[in-house]
């Protein structure tokens, strides 16, 4: 089969002749549809930025953003697109777009789509709506506006402030809002697919024992599950695979369990979802969120991908090491499970086999009392690493009954830091104590110097990084 159909717009379009390499924002852009732009082509930007329908866990429809230069066409089958066009029209303006119209938050209107999509996603979103008089911190306005939402989003000429203005000024949605009505029902799910062409084969396969199939089949395909990662090998490395098998739509990989020694996170589960229906109950976990890329990238990104790079300045791995994660691997032979401490072999290198595929997270109960997470980068949010350090923490009296700390961004993979660990156990959690502990952890690994951060820095930001926990946790040891 090698025509499907996507909806856009509320509009079913038939896809002829797809290839598995052809992306959402291509696909739409040749459709006539050019408030969609391409600004980075890598999830940088958001002049992309697309609506599409998710399921709520409650029967109903989630609208959230993504950056549709990363997501594949095919990945798109049967499931629902809504662009800027279909937000609003010149006769009736979305409020949104009105807001953005009256406060000057528009000027050369490159990135103007973006942000209105981006916007519209959060003024739907229904924590906001059903809490509209919150605030809560710095980021959050009288009408509960979440201005982390546009994180993703880059203008180019305008400012920031007046579109601030113009996402703190909007109101909750009407009853007969058109959009708003689409949250009532059920958002439509991935459908099986595959397309088979001269440049690759696409896969979406129905369960999990067919994507094991497929896989044994094809130990070499490329798993595509939120696609932050493919996407951008796909749009500035021109990379292309002969198998891709799309896994994020599969119900075995998006179940999240909590159990009597152990929370379960499916690998399939994107983060924005995972922070939602964790709801902070691993505190580690919910400082981490906020800080890894934008609220697009998110909605998009998966934690079995971000694990399965392998990338040694990934941000979820220095987190789940100190969370003393483990992780379920499956495969047409059954599942097997590895301590993430020992799932990075080298740069790149995973002890993942032939045909094997990241299931499950697991995160043993009960949780470290004091924990922390410290990311170090150009930007202070939606960056890269230059280096990434969780630490989880349980005293007894005033020693140290055991700490685990994870690194990121200092050596070939995501590491423990085993002598600052050792140098600490079984001691007081004193000044003295995790000062000398912060000068080993300043000798772990073997940091590089590149374009983000010398080695020298990234050893310093190391030992900080403990002192910062030290001091910033005082409070809730005395506590």
């Amino acid at each position: 089969m090698n025509s499907f159909t996507v909806t856009v717009n509320g509009q079913p379009r038939e896809v002829q002749g797809a290839r598995p390499h052809t992306t959402l924002l291509n696909w739409l852009r040749d459709g006539g549809l050019t408030g969609c732009k391409e600004g980075c082509a890598e999830g940088e930007c958001g002049a992309c930025a697309v609506l599409v329908s998710r399921p709520d866990g409650r029967g109903g429809t989630r609208l959230e953003s993504v950056n549709a230069c990363l997501v594949m066409l095919p990945a798109m089958n049967g499931q629902e697109v809504i662009t800027a066009e279909g937000i609003g029209s010149p006769g009736h303006l979305h409020p949104v777009q009105h807001e953005m119209a009256v406060r000057g938050g528009s000027q050369c209107g490159y990135c103007t789509p973006g942000f209105v999509v981006s916007m519209a996603a959060e003024y739907y979103r229904p924590e906001r709506t059903s809490r509209p008089e919150r605030k809560d911190g710095e980021h959050h306005a009288p009408n509960g506006f979440d201005i982390h939402a546009l994180s993703g989003n880059l203008c180019r000429c305008t400012g920031y402030r007046p579109i601030q203005d113009a996402a703190h000024a909007l109101g909750t949605p009407p009853e007969d809002d058109t959009l708003g009505t689409l949250r009532t029902r059920p958002a439509p799910a991935p459908q099986p697919l595959h397309l088979s062409g001269p440049d690759g084969d696409f896969h979406r396969p129905a369960d999990l024992p067919e994507a094991l199939e497929l896989l044994a089949e094809h130990p070499g395909a490329t798993l595509l599950a939120g696609g932050t990662d493919w996407g951008v090998e796909v749009n500035i490395r021109h990379a292309r695979a002969g198998v891709t098998i799309a896994v994020d739509g599969l119900a075995e990989l998006r179940e999240l369990e909590w159990h009597d020694g152990h929370v379960r996170i499916g690998a399939g589960l994107n983060l924005t979802e995972i922070e939602r229906r964790l709801d902070g109950r691993i505190p580690l976990m919910a400082e981490w969120f906020p800080q890894f890329a934008s609220r697009l990238i998110r909605n998009s990104a998966t934690l079995g991908g971000n694990i399965g790079t392998a990338s040694p300045i990934g941000d979820s791995p220095p987190t789940l090491l100190a969370l003393d994660a483990s992780l379920i691997l499956a495969s047409r032979e059954g599942e097997r499970e590895v301590a993430l401490a020992d799932f990075f072999r080298g740069y790149r290198q995973t002890e993942l086999r032939d045909g094997e595929l990241i299931r499950a997270v697991k995160i043993p109960l009960p949780l470290a009392p004091i924990t922390g997470f410290y990311k170090y980068a150009k930007r202070r949010f939606d960056d890269i690493s230059s280096v990434a350090v969780g630490i989880a923490l349980e005293l007894e009296s005033d020693n140290v009954r055991r700490i685990r700390i994870g690194l990121g961004g200092v050596a070939a993979t995501p590491i423990r830091a085993l002598k600052a660990e050792e140098a600490l156990a079984g001691k007081p959690w004193t000044k003295r104590n995790v000062r000398e502990a912060a000068r080993v952890m300043g000798q772990e690994g073997t940091p590089l110097s590149d374009h983000r951060a010398s080695a020298d820095y990234r050893a310093a930001m190391l030992e900080q990084a403990l002192l910062k926990f030290f001091f910033e946790k005082s409070e809730v040891v005395r506590g």
